[in-house]
């Protein structure tokens, strides 16, 4: 059955039993105006509901019924037994097709001309009409035509039959008189049974109102028992539950679940214990009994949905504009408390992409689009959360207005946004006040909205990240947790004190200490931790909450909490790690609200009362809440851009004299604070045994004092087995800037003098000082050629699996003139052919995984790129090698550790071109 035909009938029998107590009622009570009301209130429903469905027939009888009741509401008819006794038959009627509807899903055959007069006649003012008066009108007209036609009909059939002939008494007639007679005591004696099936025969030739009582109690208890039968499978299939009660039994299964995971706690101590099976088997049905309740509170997204259409569709006239709306997953389902408080921002959202968003259809003609916009939701569950997501394909975020209003409301300065991202700058929009709109209008302007939104998904518990592109589009992304009674959380310890964070917001664990490859390391005083080539922000818990102001001990180990809020990442410093639990959610003590820090408390198995740590609190107490590029956008941008023109992280550090100096960040393993008492010598150079092996320690230029006590900066360099250390006085920054050298120098380590920071800072050669702490590492000197052919904007792709040597030659190569584009493996440079895209030179490697240099070649000469110069690399340079790399396409082979032979190849390359 359609659930909106079966949601019908379920509310109609509801209705339909309120109606009848309350008919009785009303004819105890005839003056009683709000019992009027409800009673009028009811049919109206029920009548507009039919009309609705299509269901004309129970629109009828409800309809006729409604206008009596409205004279009784209007005082213009008094209200008599003989009325109460034709509304409650008409309900009856219902009653009756409403049976039929349920078991074919379709009104059955029949009309109801008679009560359906009874009720017009009752309407107009004749008070003491029933159906058998208003039938006996309307039948002298019908009667000698219908007798006539059922005597010829019969003429050839049997005669036994003429009693039964419908001609007589209709099926509809009785079935009107049955209906209307109140009960059984109202009634005739019954009769044996042979008498009343005998009757009809011998009293043919009577007027068929002679013939109604015989028949009506048989018919009537048929009806009532038809009545009973609906109740039984319609009406019982549902019922109605106050929110109220809903919610105390939630309360009651938290308190269940808390104290399953005390049982669990002290079954975890007696593991041999007999109550072992009898608690695994309590925690297993208090589990389900979990979901059970939780899923009485489940209702579909669809709900806060419902009003969407309604208003897209008038926004659409009032902006001149044609939208589409498309709603996907609507049947998803999420906690009722959740519902309430998304619907508010997922409606202000939707009119902010049709008015923003969506161009008028002039503008999308023009830019190539379908005249109809389209707005997306789409809705699904993933990792125990719900995510929303509003899509829509229109002008996409304009970058230019929002740099316009951030400096027009003082939010940053030029030089600010200059060092920013797109994304970051799209971020301005969920500042408070914030409107690119260029007039206040009934739709937006106001200043007042996207702050909200963001600040009432927060509030609990959830994300909203953000996706624009300029000529395509905006995509919203939400994500809330489906309930906030019952929630996931992991345990940690800081301090001795134990705190829950929701699992929502965390992303992985990280365990820090000194032997092993993940440190925790000190930039200008703020802890960071080094993530898969990235610095990632830590935040310290134990200052924060200022719980101890004497830090744990150096050589202990610690672990980091890497969390997610939005699309900013960064860790929370804790002691100890506990498991995940499921907690019961409690409200913060009015004393605490006001600490940003805290989203409620809870309580673990053991009794104990601990504080839920708000991830977006803790974000915003930090700083200024920050916007990462995802994995994807990271690998986009360095392959894609080119050196010259990217922005690279740069380290900014001091090291013998005030000027400051830099070196890409890439190239940095790791950042150490050498003990000074540990610096051993051997062959005259300093050295320190760092994870058992000797690191040589090189100074940033001749005659720089090794320190002999206390604490010696390192920037710590690594390929494979081998580390280099190289000493400085102070580590100042990470910058993301452009690496364009002003002033070339002669001056051995150094590449030359850039604007970094609003500063002039050299920039040094990291593979001079590698070379110094290795012979073997790099043969050749560092020296650049001193007269260099201006190669200024020659295109060159690098293809290297290494990132260490794609990060050491591009910063060479781009200040040689060089625009350098990078690809991590063979695969995505072919990628850049199929795109279109051109280079002057390829400088490749040889040995990488996947599809060997040699491969590559052959690969790069069967495409439209088989005229570009290839220059191999690589650390085997036998006569064998280069004959087998100019057979396979290259047109030069460099040694991999000759940086000099590199640049005189690639000018003399390009020269020949």
């Amino acid at each position: 059955m359609d659930d909106l035909l079966n949601e019908f009938l379920t509310e109609t029998v509801e209705n339909l039993g309120t109606l009848d107590v309350e008919l009785v009622r009303l004819e105890q009570n005839p003056n009683d105006p709000e019992l009027l009301s409800n009673i009028f209130r009811i049919v109206h429903t029920i009548k507009g509901t039919c009309g609705f469905l299509g269901l004309p027939r129970l629109e009828a009888v409800a309809h006729a019924s409604e206008n009596v009741l409205g004279r009784f509401r209007d005082g213009e008819l008094e209200v008599t037994p003989q009325a109460v006794t034709l509304i409650l038959a008409s309900l009856d009627r219902i009653k009756m097709i409403i049976q039929v509807l349920e078991e074919t899903e379709a009104e059955p055959e029949g009309e109801d001309s008679d009560l359906i007069a009874a009720l017009d006649a009752m309407a107009a003012g004749e008070t003491t009409v029933t159906i058998e008066t208003a039938a006996a009108a309307a039948a002298p007209a019908e009667e000698p035509v219908m007798a006539a036609e059922e005597e010829a009909a019969a003429m050839g059939g049997n005669e036994g039959e003429v009693g039964t002939r419908p001609g007589e008494v209709s099926l509809d007639e009785l079935e009107a008189v049955f209906l209307a007679t109140p009960g059984p005591e109202d009634m005739a004696p019954s009769q044996p049974e042979e008498e009343e099936e005998e009757e009809p025969v011998v009293a043919a030739v009577p007027s068929k109102p002679a013939a109604v009582p015989a028949a009506s109690k048989p018919a009537t208890e048929v009806a009532r028992s038809a009545d009973e039968s609906k109740e039984s499978s319609v009406a019982n299939q549902t019922i109605r539950v106050s929110v109220e009660l809903l919610e105390n039994l939630m309360t009651m299964v938290s308190e269940l679940v808390l104290t399953r995971n005390q049982l669990l706690q002290i079954m975890r101590r007696y593991k041999d214990s007999e109550f072992t099976v009898p608690l695994q088997r309590l925690s297993q049905v208090t589990s389900e009994l979990q979901d059970g309740v939780m899923k009485t509170r489940m209702q579909p997204i669809g709900n806060a949905w419902a009003k969407l259409p309604r208003i897209v569709r008038d926004l659409s006239h009032e902006l001149n504009k044609k939208i589409d709306l498309r709603m996907l997953g609507a049947d998803t389902e999420l906690d009722r408390q959740v519902l309430e408080l998304i619907k508010d921002p997922l409606t202000h959202m939707v009119r902010n992409s049709a008015d923003h968003g969506i161009e008028s259809i002039a503008d999308r003609l023009a830019a190539g689009k379908p005249e109809t916009g389209v707005i997306t939701l789409n809705a699904y569950h993933e990792g125990g959360h719900i995510i929303i997501k509003i899509n829509d394909d229109g002008r996409g975020l304009n970058i230019e207005k929002i740099k316009q209003k951030v400096l027009q409301n003082g939010l940053a300065s030029e030089a600010d946004l200059e060092g920013m991202t797109t994304q970051q700058i799209q971020q301005f929009i969920f500042k408070a006040g914030f409107s690119t709109a260029a007039q206040v209008t009934s739709v937006s302007g106001r200043g007042v909205g996207m702050d909200v939104v963001r600040t009432n998904i927060e509030k609990i518990g959830g994300t909203i990240e953000l996706n624009s592109q300029e000529g395509k589009g905006s995509t919203f992304m939400i994500k809330i947790p489906l309930t906030l009674a019952i929630v996931s959380a992991l345990v940690v310890e800081c301090r001795g004190e134990r705190f829950a964070i929701p699992q929502i917001s965390v992303v992985e664990l990280v365990r820090a200490s000194n032997n092993s490859e993940h440190q925790i390391e000190m930039l200008n005083d703020v802890p960071v931790l080094r993530l898969r080539d990235r610095l990632l922000p830590l935040v310290s818990l134990a200052k924060m909450l200022d719980m101890d102001a004497v830090e744990t001990d150096g050589e202990r180990d610690s672990f980091i909490v890497v969390t997610q809020v939005g699309t900013y990442t960064f860790g929370i410093i804790v002691d100890r790690v506990f498991d995940t639990e499921e907690i019961v959610v409690k409200p913060v003590a009015p004393i605490l609200r006001s600490i940003s820090l805290f989203s409620g408390n809870t309580i673990l198995g053991d009794g104990s009362v601990i504080m839920i740590l708000d991830p977006n609190g803790i974000a915003a107490a930090t700083g200024e809440i920050g916007v990462t590029l995802d994995d994807k956008r990271n690998e986009t941008l360095a392959i894609d851009s080119s050196a010259s023109r990217a922005r690279t992280s740069l380290l900014v550090f001091r090291a013998g004299d005030e000027s400051p100096k830099a070196v890409p960040l890439a190239l940095v393993a790791r950042l150490e604070e050498i003990d000074c008492s540990k610096v051993e010598w051997s062959d005259g150079r300093p050295v320190v045994q760092y994870r058992g092996r000797l690191m040589p320690l090189v100074p940033i230029f001749d005659g720089y004092q090794v320190k002999s006590e206390g604490t010696q900066p390192v920037l710590v360099f690594a390929e494979k087995e081998r580390a280099m250390g190289l000493m400085v006085d102070e580590i100042v920054d990470i910058i993301e800037d452009r690496i364009e050298i002003n002033m070339k120098t002669e001056r051995r380590g150094l590449m030359g003098s850039a604007i970094i920071g609003g500063k002039a800072t050299e920039v040094i050669d990291a593979g001079h000082y590698l070379s110094q702490a290795f012979a073997d590492w790099f043969d050749a000197d560092a020296t650049l050629p001193e007269e260099k052919k201006d190669l200024t904007g020659k295109r060159v792709l690098l293809v290297d699996d290494s990132p260490f040597f794609r990060n050491l030659l591009t910063p060479l190569l781009t200040v040689a003139g060089y625009e350098v584009t990078a690809a991590e493996n063979a695969s995505t440079a072919l990628s850049y052919c199929e795109e279109g895209r051109d280079f002057d030179v390829i400088v490749s490697d040889i040995e990488m995984p996947g599809m060997s240099g040699f491969d590559f070649a052959k690969a790069v000469r069967e495409s439209r790129w088989q005229d570009v110069p290839m220059v191999a690399l690589s650390s085997h340079t036998s006569p064998r090698d280069l004959d087998r790399g100019r057979e396979a396409g290259f047109n030069d082979y460099v040694a991999k550790d000759d940086r000099d032979a590199l640049l005189q190849t690639l000018s003399q390359t390009i020269g020949i071109m």
